[in-house]
């Protein structure tokens, strides 16, 4: 942990509220453009985090970017790509092939990856307060904007917690689906666009040196005297060290979201599961844990005032597969190159201009696919479009190629095959709300 600084210390060109993947990855991009950045993590690293620990190719070229080793020999777990299970087939589709992406995904335990990002922030020039944990926004009363946080050092249990104010030009919050900076300054959570749930829990596994991220498309609770069909769709990542990562998620388009108890529904699927794969609860290591997915631009506006949002905190999670640590990374960057741009402009209103292109360069990067994707939770929040989807589209592997790359978001921008076209086509001419 890097030590406070003195109070008169207190100050930097940007803050940054939460060292997540999003927050990181902004912090680094900043403080490797010169930026003087103070980085604000509620908690001490090593940190767990409720997440499926698979990483696509999208986040590994952010960790390449980012210039993180994720050889094998500094405990990465490398992955060849998807296997699909559902309608009573199994397929398994490589990542495609592409001048855009590496060939190749990776698995990371979430409180190891999240601490690499941090210190690579740090050792890009960005101050890193860990155990500091943010409260109230500092507003201009004049203008409105947010010019510093007030926050707490210390333990959260302990009783010589210190109080102290960092001030700032720009604020970002990363500080994920709760965005507590966020809601402070009035940015509340767009109904109209979906949120997922996920559970997961850890198993040792004779499974866990798999090759392949392995999706369920369907979830079959089978200890009664009629096979159950279970809403969300349920995953199974082996972790390379002896245990595989197993979870679920849940759309709030299916009529089953507030209903169900999803830790009782992962464990019934996973009853239903073979016995030598060893997802008992005797082998369970860790309790099974719960986090919101929030989707496809649900807070915005992206820039207002002075603060900026990145990551799970702007809704930046894909709503196709679920997927945020890509986008949080890959919006972090985003932010930061904006916010680079502006810190040389010369007058405070040529600034303010670079700062709103902020939300128009999010929407023009994802805005028309995620409209396509909330397009796409409507449908399988029926579960007759879901079951015909995977009983007819897996038995076709040309179609199952393309709807790879349509969840995963893989293609090449320009060029590409027929495939990419398509995909990039339909992205572009989608409203990009």
């Amino acid at each position: 942990m890097t030590e406070p600084q003195p109070l008169s210390e207190h100050s930097a060109d940007v803050i940054v509220v939460g060292a997540g993947p999003a927050g990181s990855t902004t912090a680094y991009y900043l403080a490797k453009a010169g930026l003087d950045v103070l980085l604000l993590e509620k908690t001490a690293f090593p940190r767990e985090k409720v997440c499926g620990d698979g990483l696509t190719p999208r986040a590994t070229k952010q960790l390449v970017s980012m210039g993180i080793d994720i050889s094998e020999e500094a405990g990465w777990l490398r992955n060849k790509g998807l296997r699909i299970i559902g309608g009573g087939v199994r397929l398994q589709l490589d990542w495609p092939d592409l001048a855009s992406y590496p060939d190749y995904g990776l698995v990371r335990k979430r409180d190891d990856f999240d601490e690499q990002l941090a210190r690579q922030a740090q050792k890009a020039g960005a101050r890193l307060y860990e155990r500091c944990n943010v409260g109230a926004p500092i507003v201009d009363d004049r203008t409105g904007r947010i010019t510093g946080v007030h926050a707490k050092l210390g333990d959260a249990d302990s009783k010589d917690k210190r109080e102290v104010t960092f001030h700032a030009p720009l604020v970002v919050a990363a500080d994920g689906n709760s965005t507590r900076l966020s809601l402070a300054m009035g940015l509340h959570r767009r109904e109209d666009r979906p949120m997922g749930v996920a559970v997961r829990t850890y198993f040792e596994s004779p499974r866990h040196d798999d090759d392949y991220l392995e999706s369920w498309l369907e979830l079959w609770d089978r200890r009664g005297p009629q096979d159950r069909l279970l809403p969300g769709y349920g995953w199974i990542f082996g972790m390379g060290d002896g245990t595989s990562n197993v979870g679920l998620g849940i759309l709030n388009s299916s009529k089953a979201f507030r209903e169900l108890d999803w830790r009782e529904i992962l464990k019934a699927w996973c009853a239903s599961m073979p016995e030598d794969w060893g997802y008992t609860p005797e082998n369970m290591t860790t309790p099974i844990r719960g986090a919101a997915l929030p989707m496809a631009f649900n807070r915005q506006p992206h820039y207002t005032k002075g603060l900026l949002l990145v990551g799970d905190a702007g809704g930046l999670v894909n709503p196709f597969n679920g997927e945020g640590i890509a986008y949080a990374m890959e919006s972090g960057q985003l932010a930061a190159d904006v916010i680079v741009q502006a810190h040389a402009r010369q007058t405070p209103a040529q600034r303010e201009l670079a700062l709103h292109n902020y939300p128009k360069v999010l929407k023009e990067t994802y805005g028309g696919y995620y409209t396509l994707g909330r397009a796409f939770v409507k449908l399988i929040g029926n579960p007759k479009v879901m079951k015909i989807a995977t009983e007819r589209g897996l038995t076709h592997p040309v179609l199952m190629r393309f709807t790879l790359k349509m969840l995963a978001n893989l293609t090449d921008p320009t060029g590409g095959d027929a495939m990419d076209r398509v995909i990039n086509g339909l992205s572009k001419v989608a409203p990009k709300a």
